[in-house]
């Protein structure tokens, strides 16, 4: 259980993130729901927490900004005393190929998915280690590991997670702060559900267990990391992916 335990979950309106947000506080954690731009999605999430006898806020914020993300965290401790888990989910995708994708679209995904990321273990880190405990979740991807044509700048901002990941876990393990990632293979979300049933299948051929993940399945695996059952557990890298990258 991760009762009087304080979770930020990034980009956790809808999908993977807010079925992360929904395991944590049904583990008892005092849940910060951040969001970019849709208020009512927060809102629901935040609403069924609480019918389910949690406990949870909503923050809006831009992790791509430093200064946002720093009043995300800040709100965090403020409301809560303390922050102690931080899943840095919030992402975006601006697919091309690399001949026809503008400046923008990459230097968007990088700053919202990579920066992002930067902006908010940065911030939270600081409060973890003045704890001395604390544990970083980063949502990386498949994708990052393998590659993958038209997704250039998604590639690489998740492979920079990774990296990041590795790193930070190196730098504050003498504080009792574990840094680990998580990378999704194909998932359920409204992302996955603009796929064509042709696009879907050929999906399915190179994944061994044969069907799409659910958000569950990521919420239960962070879920894990974020407890005291993983305290020694850091640095690593977890496919959930159906055994598609084996």
């Amino acid at each position: 259980m991760l009762t009087n335990k304080t979770a930020i979950i990034t980009g956790a309106s809808r999908g993977i993130g807010k079925a992360i947000a929904i395991k944590l506080a049904s583990m008892n954690a005092n849940v910060v729901v951040n969001y970019n731009s849709n208020l009512d999605e927060a809102k629901e999430v935040v609403d069924e927490i609480i019918k389910e006898g949690g406990n949870a806020i909503a923050v809006k914020g831009n992790v791509s900004n430093f200064d946002e993300a720093k009043r995300i965290i800040d709100e965090a401790k403020d409301k809560f005393g303390s922050v102690d888990i931080l899943v840095n989910n919030a992402g975006i995708t601006r697919d091309n190929l690399i001949i026809k994708m503008k400046e923008e679209d990459f230097d968007s995904v990088i700053a919202t998915n990579l920066k992002g990321c930067f902006n908010c273990c940065k911030h939270a880190s600081k409060i973890m280690l003045k704890q001395r405990s604390g544990s970083i979740i980063n949502i990386s991807s498949v994708i990052g590991i393998t590659g993958n044509a038209g997704q250039s700048n998604y590639a690489a901002s998740k492979a920079g997670v990774i990296g990041l990941t590795k790193s930070l876990a190196k730098e504050l393990a003498t504080r009792g702060v574990t840094v680990n990632a998580v990378a999704p293979g194909f998932i359920e979300t409204k992302m996955t559900d603009k796929l064509t049933d042709k696009i879907k299948d050929a999906i399915l051929d190179i994944i061994p267990l044969k069907r799409i993940g659910k958000p569950e399945d990521i919420a239960n695996a962070v879920a894990f990391l974020a407890s005291q059952d993983a305290n020694y557990i850091t640095g690593q890298v977890i496919n959930i992916d159906g055994g598609m990258v084996i």
